[in-house]
């Protein structure tokens, strides 16, 4: 049975993200949605809300689990017995950066190898960041984020008088 392992920030997770997680799944019999920090990042949600927004949002998914971690990727990947590290990429930015990052967990890991996805295109300028603008304003863009998310959003963290 292969398990990938999909790390992130996921502040919050999108409907891009989630794009990856079942093209993952089509692929590897299981996925792990690893919510994770980033010490260059600040985060708009904790990680404990993040990791929720991702249980929330893949809920429908048996072969999907969602952890919350705050240590290293490779440590993770053999807690895991995960099989391969899956990355999604929107541009050459994302590409360079996730190649640097992987070569760093190959160092790390010899097994630790990484696959990347190239967003589909109604997701190539889909980015947490956005959705943080957004969100800023006081409102979800349901268009751009799972509707488990928006739900969870409106309720918990906007208010009910958001849109």
């Amino acid at each position: 049975m292969s398990l990938a392992l999909l790390p992130g920030s996921y502040d919050p997770i999108t409907l891009g993200h989630l794009d990856i997680v079942k093209r993952a799944l089509a692929l590897y019999d299981e996925v792990v949605v690893a919510v994770m920090n980033n010490a260059a990042k600040s985060y708009m949600f904790t990680i404990g809300e993040r990791a929720e927004m991702a249980r929330l949002a893949t809920a429908g998914m048996p072969k999907v689990r969602v952890v919350a971690d705050e240590g290293m990727l490779v440590d993770l990947f053999d807690q895991l017995g995960a099989d391969v590290i899956v990355k999604g990429v929107r541009n050459e930015a994302d590409l360079a950066y996730e190649q640097e990052m992987a070569a760093y967990n190959l160092s790390r890991n010899p097994r630790a190898r990484t696959v990347f996805l190239e967003a589909e295109a109604p997701y190539a300028d889909l980015s947490s960041t956005r959705v943080r603008a957004t969100l800023s304003k006081g409102v979800a863009p349901h268009e751009l984020l799972p509707a488990a998310v928006v739900s969870y959003l409106n309720a918990k963290i906007l208010g009910s008088s958001s849109k």
